[in-house]
């Protein structure tokens, strides 16, 4: 469960009021409307930004500022498709414009356009090839579309420009957590507490964090999600990855407080319901156990309640109404391994040791290899 930083989602790379100042004196009374409708777009005030701006194409219907602009306001106000028509009218007329091209790259970014959006950055790109700002995002985009060699090769053409870019470092931690290589995402995102210290921002410390977990080391990710909550208590990633830990590590009492205090905001999280049954029923509190299992059935039907609650009946002794159970759960969810293990031990419970081996070899003819299931049919002397 990474938590995508995004750092360049709302960063804005130009100023065309800059470039303003440099237009002739016939022009000045649409020079000094177009700063004007900038200067409100700053101050959020978009529709009287967007009144500047048509006042001037009423006078200038190609006007490369008052378009941009109306992008501009569109693209702030999260319309962008609409922006993206005043970017592409720009376009028609001022082939190549550098605001036009990035606000239009952004809005089919905004709208998970991934391709496109590098299709228009690399349009820029040919103008500016040095520009870190675009090269990140053209490297987050790539990232998108999972194309791990080109968005790694961006990642690294910044960090060449621009040593402990704090952009590369954190994408390219993600590119190499979205390709589940999570020792190599710890490099980047060890670097970004190396370089910031305690002001590093959270969502790396709940990364990192995520990283040991999924490298099932538990007790390494646990402090980060300590530091997390130390500055934020009720962040979902921090006390969801922090719960995973304890559990992890066998702390089901730990972790009961973390579920728990997620389900405090969020009580119909089926999920976490039947996480926190897990751990209530790891404890041996069968009765709690079976009402979390229960609760998040009435929300939803769930695999792993159904199996929560099919194991408490076998640790009952009810092996009958527990395989019934598990029988129709592989109907819906025939490639779950841990259904067939669970319906094996109802089986051996029940003293039908044959029916174990049938039901692991029944899993083993789906041609998906599993060490847990060939390990079961070697305890029960069968051919894995």
């Amino acid at each position: 469960m990474a938590q995508d930083l995004n750092p360049t989602e709302n960063e804005d790379l130009f100023d065309p009021t800059e470039a303003l100042e440099n237009e002739s004196s016939e022009a000045n009374e649409i020079s000094e409307a177009s700063k004007k409708g900038y200067q409100l777009l700053k101050e959020n005030r978009f529709d009287e930004a967007v009144e500047c701006f048509a006042q001037i194409l009423e006078k200038d219907k190609e006007n490369n500022y008052a378009l941009v602009g109306l992008g501009d306001a569109a693209r702030k106000r999260g319309a962008f498709r609409e922006a993206a028509d005043h970017y592409r009218r720009c376009l028609v007329f001022h082939p190549g414009n550098s605001y036009a091209l990035f606000g239009l790259a952004d809005c089919y970014k905004a709208l998970n356009q991934y391709h496109k959006a590098i299709e228009i950055w690399e349009q820029y790109l040919l103008h500016d090839n040095t520009n870190i700002t675009v090269l990140t995002r053209v490297a987050d985009a790539y990232r998108k579309v999972h194309d791990f060699r080109k968005s790694k090769a961006v990642y690294q053409r910044v960090l060449e420009m621009e040593a402990d870019n704090h952009y590369a470092l954190i994408g390219l931690g993600h590119l190499h957590y979205d390709f589940k290589e999570y020792k190599e995402a710890l490099v980047y995102w060890q670097r970004m507490v190396e370089l910031q210290g305690d002001k590093v921002d959270i969502r790396v410390l709940t990364s990192i964090g995520n990283c040991y977990r999924k490298l099932k080391q538990f007790d390494r990710g646990i402090p980060y999600f300590e530091k997390a909550l130390e500055r934020e208590p009720d962040n979902f990633y921090a006390l969801f990855g922090i719960a995973d830990c304890y559990r992890g590590v066998g702390k089901q009492g730990s972790s009961l407080i973390y579920w728990n205090k997620i389900l405090e905001k969020d009580p119909r999280n089926k999920v976490i319901l039947t996480r926190a049954g897990d751990a209530y029923r790891n404890l041996g509190d069968f009765d709690k156990a079976t009402k979390y299992y229960e609760d998040a059935l009435n929300i939803e039907f769930d695999v792993y309640a159904i199996l929560g609650l099919a194991v408490i009946a076998r640790i009952q002794g009810k092996w009958e109404g527990a395989i019934t159970s598990l029988r129709m759960l592989i109907q819906n969810d025939p490639k779950n391994y841990r259904i067939y293990l669970e319906l094996a031990q109802c089986y051996i419970a029940a003293g039908q040791r044959q029916q174990a081996v049938e039901v692991l070899t029944e899993f083993t003819k789906l041609g998906i290899k599993n060490p847990f299931i060939n390990e079961a049919l070697v305890k029960l002397g069968a051919k894995a």
